[in-house]
Order: C-alpha cells, then sequence, then structure tokens
C-alpha cells in the first residue's frame, strides 16, 4: 500500500485531462495536474478520491480559502487538505511571476 498524493495548481490554458503527471516509488504516489478552475479542479478530486484512494491534497497559493473549503467538502472530509503558502516576499515574488506569465505584467 502506498501514500497517494494529488497536487493541484491553477493555468488559465489548462487542462487537466491533458497537463498532469504521476510519480511512483512503490511506498509513494504523487499524482500532479494543473487545472483551469474551481469546477475542474473539484472533478479531479472527484476522481481521484475515488479512482486512486488519495490520502492527502496539497493546493498551490492560488486556491482561495472558499476553494479549500469546496475541496474539503468534496472528499467528505476523509482526506487531508492543505495549501502550500509561502512568506510575504516568496508570496510577492510568485505573484510577479504569475503576472508575467498570464499576461499581466
Amino acid at each position: 500500500m502506498s501514500f497517494n498524493v494529488l497536487f493541484m495548481a491553477h493555468s488559465p490554458d489548462a487542462d487537466a485531462e491533458l497537463h498532469r503527471s504521476m510519480i511512483d516509488t512503490g511506498k509513494f504516489k504523487l499524482w500532479s495536474v494543473v487545472v483551469r478552475d474551481q469546477a475542474e479542479a473539484l472533478a479531479v478530486v472527484n476522481s481521484f478520491v475515488e479512482e486512486h484512494q488519495i490520502d492527502s491534497i496539497l493546493l498551490c497559493p492560488g486556491f482561495t480559502h472558499q476553494n479549500v473549503a469546496e475541496i474539503v467538502t468534496a472528499s467528505d472530509g476523509q482526506v487531508g487538505v492543505s495549501v502550500a503558502r509561502g512568506d510575504g516576499l516568496s508570496n510577492k515574488i510568485a505573484a510577479q511571476a504569475r503576472a508575467r506569465a498570464y499576461g499581466g505584467g
């Protein structure tokens, strides 16, 4: 039995069916999926929790508190849900990079 983790991030040009990967060490499985929006994120959560028996979900900082609550609800509170948040400087650097990448700066 392995520890199964789903990492999700947002990108406005993502397609969750295409933009995904998986690493399997035997004892640890990590899926990464880039989603376009919250609706796509919830669909991924619903399918992955059932299909891959996910133990933990790690979300990029772009997920809001409301998004996180919806993901906890979608996983029936049976999956650990965490958000990768940085300190003030890290958040500023990441925000600038996202703005540059997505056309805002």
